[in-house]
């Protein structure tokens, strides 16, 4: 059980700044749906949906190569190398993308915007050179320094949205000469969200200036094939899984059959409810920082596949709690996230539990992806995100102009179901792992049976307050469940098994 408790220990660091900076980039979310209606939201759902695409492109698999190779190379040697490599190629990819911006914005049907294109470039440049050093951070366990610089690049990126979206704009109408809006413009509107962000990065790339000091340019060309070797199937996992997570909302007014206004609506609507549905994610992010550098320190252990067992366990339990708490509160969410805008908004409500459990298949499949990354059969993981990223392509074609968000949000659900499904079959095959399967897959189909019955209670028992204190009763009941169930794993636990016992 030390694993898990150093695994709990990275984890709950990587948590801060990652719950931080999501629960603080939420505000600054429902902050621009109170602001603005949802036609006016999406040119900033559209640049931040592509954001993601280009950060594969920039990082090239890099980031988990470091891990992997940090087990077997010089860390010194290694560290120069990648940071050789990713600086040069991102001054490259920066040049190409400012140089085609008006095209890029036309290609995602922003022309109108073509100057978000240009800022988003200096996004990327920004947080690109920070990724070997934040991965240095985390390969030799010093996640407190990690969770400094990323809860202040937040906080940096919020303090300066409010500002400007919601400060300055009140000076301007009482003292339109006031200091305060010497770098204020109103032309700017709802772009100074993009704008607070490339601030953040700056000083973030700043405060990395120790990991900058340490590096020295070198460069070993057969070294690096066998990074580009191992990284290359990571970079089509990268893009798959882009393409599962975020296709949807770039070709969405471009299938969906209404006019410009009303798909730019729906478009608005889609992005905000696609942001509440994946509050999961933000502990499969907390996660992911602690658990990949862990399962490959990990690995090298007698009882390594027992402990990836374990944590599969305790995993499944966090993120089915999760999404009963999310599944079964709609109602309240709708009025916390939405204000005065929540009537427009509120509309797609529908697809949160459906994406909220395509996200919990998503933190599955994450898991299950150690025997491709420990077996070097990265190759693996690449087809089964292609397969993947195909029925995302296929079914948003298809389900779009049937079914609205609604369409999409399935064609979400049943990509990341797949890919569970196939990883867990060939993962027995190659490195088998003793995951409870069987008992897993019961939770989920408990919480999922909760959910229906809370959703015949406020059917036929309306109100905001009897259904929100129905959700905790079952919200409760599930969790004492799992107590009993689980109760000698809980008992394990550091500190919480104390209680148990």
């Amino acid at each position: 059980m030390s694993g898990i408790k150093k695994l709990a220990g990275q984890t709950l660091w990587y948590g801060v700044p990652t719950i931080t900076s999501r629960f603080l980039g939420y505000a600054t979310n429902i902050f621009l749906f109170w602001l603005y209606k949802p036609s006016s939201t999406a040119a900033i759902t559209q640049i931040y949906a592509v954001i993601p695409f280009l950060n594969i492109v920039f990082t090239y698999g890099l980031e988990t190569s470091y891990f992997r190779f940090a087990q077997t190379t010089n860390k010194k040697h290694l560290y120069n190398l990648f940071m050789s490599s990713i600086i040069v190629s991102t001054i490259l990819f920066t040049g190409i993308l400012i140089w085609q911006s008006p095209q890029v914005a036309k290609l995602i049907d922003m022309q109108e915007h073509a100057d978000y294109v240009r800022w988003m470039a200096w996004i990327l440049f920004f947080d690109t050179l920070t990724v070997i050093p934040f991965a240095k951070l985390r390969q030799e366990g010093r996640p407190r320094r990690f969770a400094f610089i990323k809860v202040l690049n937040i906080l940096t990126s919020v303090f300066l949205t409010v500002y400007f979206l919601g400060v300055c704009p009140k000076i301007a109408q009482h003292n339109p000469d006031s200091i305060f809006l010497k770098f204020y413009s109103p032309s700017i509107d709802i772009g100074y969200y993009i704008i607070a962000n490339i601030v953040a990065s700056i000083i973030t790339l700043i405060l990395l200036f120790k990991e900058f000091i340490d590096f020295k340019f070198e460069f070993e060309i057969d070294l690096w094939k066998k990074v580009m070797n191992y990284s290359y199937p990571l970079i089509i996992v990268g893009f798959g899984g882009m393409i599962n997570e975020l296709l949807s909302r770039l070709v969405y007014t471009r299938v969906v059959k209404l006019s410009h206004e009303e798909a730019q609506h729906q478009l608005g609507v889609f992005g905000a409810n696609y942001k509440v549905a994946i509050l999961i994610t933000i502990f499969i992010q907390v996660f992911r920082m602690g658990a990949e550098p862990f399962f490959f320190n990990k690995s090298k252990d007698d009882d390594a596949k027992k402990t990836y067992a374990r944590v599969m366990k305790f995993f499944v339990i966090v993120c089915c709690l999760m999404w009963l708490a999310i599944a079964t509160n709609l109602s309240l969410i709708k009025y916390f996230a939405y204000g005065s805008n929540a009537k427009e908004y509120s509309e797609g409500l529908s697809i949160i539990p459906i994406l909220s459990m395509g996200s919990v298949f998503l933190g599955i499949y994450y898991n299950l992806t150690i025997w491709y990354k420990l077996t070097n059969k990265t190759m693996y993981g690449a087809w089964i995100t292609l397969a993947g990223a195909a029925i995302t392509v296929i079914l948003n074609i298809w389900w779009i102009p049937l079914f609205g968000y609604n369409g999409s949000a399935w064609a979400t659900f049943v990509c990341y179901g797949f890919m569970m499904v196939i990883s867990y079959i060939l993962g027995q095959k190659y490195y088998l792992i003793p995951y409870a399967w069987k008992k897993l897959s019961a939770y989920i189909a408990i919480v999922v049976l909760l959910f229906l019955v809370h959703t015949l209670f406020v059917h036929f028992v309306p109100g905001l307050l009897l259904g929100t204190a129905f959700a905790l009763v079952l919200i409760l009941s599930f969790t004492a469940f799992i107590l009993k169930i689980e109760k000698k794993e809980f008992e394990k636990m550091p500190v919480i098994g104390r209680y148990i016992k």
